[in-house]
């Protein structure tokens, strides 16, 4: 499996430069809010995806005052060799991706040679807010894990701009519509039965990391709604064609998917307490890199932002005893308190960060 040797940060967030070597197993970050500690798993998560996990776009990466960043990362492969990966963004829109010198021919065939899965606060917007964010996890799951998934979200999003501008114009031509249509027919089917499947087969595993999470026997799964269930793509553009007309934009399709989070058949987003939230969510994340695993051959890497902030030390405790074990791969955990995070955690590199810097423990 991946493991994270050394990662350099130059002008990401409030990282100014620094150098920072790692465990193979558990490494832990503490510091007081603020500090970089999110900041520090933001950049690793940034090597796998070449995105952020929490900012809308690069341009919130540039620490205050420079127009450029810079990470790279060097890391263990299966085959027993070490790769490099460097990427560097620029304010005037550019992001340079390369693997051991050599540059990306498409910032997307970089997806999925690191699997990462993040488990942080900012997860509850997976519950409060709209199906766009359960879109965004799915998919991120599915294209680190399958790059035809990737490749056909990608064609799938860039037609639907594509007909959503000839739906603006007055008097667009049918016949524009009917290519682009037939066009978005075919990944439309593929990324609905990979979505379908996704839900089938997550579902056991949620149903029991929720239960050694919570200790409950609540049950709990995701359904999947898609405007697809009803009839074929070309027929629900058919269907719908005078109405995107008159909207001006495309009223159907996969971009209305979503993910509904059931509680004992109802939606936690409605009848489920903050805990029973906290404790499906982090389950959600659990089963994912299970999947993950599962379909890799390998175990992703895992960064636990804040776990804390989410169960109480009992039932931490509990998930650290079960991540450490063999079956989970590199981890990087973060915590306010650092004392708490020594107490349960024993063999292990521990980092302290404050204003953007990192002092390893001796």
């Amino acid at each position: 499996m991946p493991t994270l040797k050394k990662i350099v940060i130059q002008n990401f967030r409030n990282i100014e430069l620094q150098e920072l070597d790692f465990s193979p197993k558990m490494n832990c970050i503490s510091g007081g809010n603020g500090e970089g500690k999110t900041n520090l798993l933001d950049a690793i998560w940034y090597l796998s995806m070449t995105k952020s996990a929490f900012l809308p776009g690069d341009k919130f990466g540039f620490r205050y005052g420079c127009d450029s960043f810079a990470i790279s990362g060097t890391y263990a492969m299966e085959n027993g060799t070490d790769t490099k990966i460097s990427i560097q963004v620029s304010s005037d829109g550019s992001k340079k991706l390369r693997r051991d010198d050599k540059p990306y021919g498409r910032i997307s065939d970089h997806i999925g040679l690191i699997p990462v899965v993040m488990v942080s606060p900012y997860d509850t917007a997976l519950v409060s807010e709209s199906g766009e964010q359960r879109r965004k996890f799915v998919n991120s799951v599915l294209s680190q894990t399958d790059r035809q998934y990737l490749t056909n979200v990608q064609m799938y999003l860039r037609l639907l701009q594509q007909r959503n501008k000839l739906l603006k114009d007055e008097g667009v031509e049918s016949e524009l519509l009917d290519a682009i249509d037939a066009q978005m027919s075919t990944v439309t089917r593929p990324i609905y039965e990979q979505r379908r499947s996704f839900c089938e087969s997550i579902n056991p595993v949620l149903q029991e990391y929720y239960s050694h999470i919570s200790g409950s026997d609540e049950k709990i799964d995701i359904s999947y709604r898609s405007d697809l269930e009803k009839m074929s793509f070309l027929d629900l553009m058919k269907a719908r064609r005078g109405r995107d007309i008159i909207m001006g934009f495309t009223t159907a399709g996969l971009q209305r998917d979503d993910f509904v989070f059931n509680l004992d058949g109802h939606p936690i987003r409605r009848c489920g307490s903050q805990g029973q939230q906290k404790s499906f969510l982090v389950a959600l994340k659990f089963s994912q890199y299970a999947i993950m695993k599962s379909r890799c051959g390998f175990a992703p890497l895992l960064l636990l932002d804040d776990l804390f902030d989410k169960l109480d030390m009992g039932r931490v405790q509990n998930l650290l005893e079960m991540v450490s074990g063999s079956d989970f791969g590199q981890i990087f955990i973060s915590d306010s308190n650092k004392h708490r995070l020594q107490s349960i955690v024993s063999d292990a590199i521990f980092y302290e960060a404050e204003g953007g810097a990192f002092t390893k423990d001796e």
